[in-house]
């Protein structure tokens, strides 16, 4: 059948999608930063966005939606990359939202290694609230509107196999 490999086709752009996203932020956060001086790393929750918030309300919206949006590609990147239309809403956002976590750890504890570059807790905090954010602002409805495509082509008797194109 036609679309059983539009199934595979999404699911192989959603994991290539993903992967090319994941090369472009480890070079973007892995480069080496030189500088004169460098603070020591943050391990208190909130220290840096406390900080971030007093210096202004413009450069401090800049600095927050860049650490929500850093990451938040993966959102709906891995349920895509997933395919399961029929899967749980609750289920996909904590699977979802632990994904996109250990990747942000992953990429704070390599970062260490990298000049210039230190660990901040609120940076965990940061990327993975961005992940959950668009995981929730577009995978449900997106779900949604695909489980009535769904219903509307067994009403009318076409096999589902056939139809079903799964995205986030």
């Amino acid at each position: 059948m036609q679309h059983e490999g539009s199934l595979y086709r999404v699911r192989a752009a959603g994991l290539l999608l993903t992967a090319a996203y994941l090369a472009f932020a480890a070079w973007l956060l892995l480069r080496p930063h030189y500088v004169a001086w460098v603070p020591s790393p943050n391990l208190r929750p909130f220290d840096t966005i406390r900080a971030d918030l007093r210096m202004g309300p413009e450069q401090a919206t800049r600095h927050l939606l860049a650490g929500l949006a850093l990451l938040a590609p993966l959102g709906v990147l891995l349920p895509m990359a997933g395919g399961r239309v029929e899967t749980s809403g609750v289920a996909s956002f904590v699977r979802t939202v632990f994904a996109g976590l250990m990747v942000s750890i992953s990429v704070e504890f390599t970062q260490t290694m990298v000049p210039g570059q230190l660990f901040d807790v609120d940076a965990l905090i940061l990327n993975t609230a961005g992940v959950a954010l668009a995981h929730l602002l577009v995978v449900p409805a997106v779900r949604r509107r695909l489980r009535r495509r769904d219903a509307v082509f067994l009403r009318e008797g076409a096999p589902l196999a056939a139809t079903h194109v799964p995205t986030p």
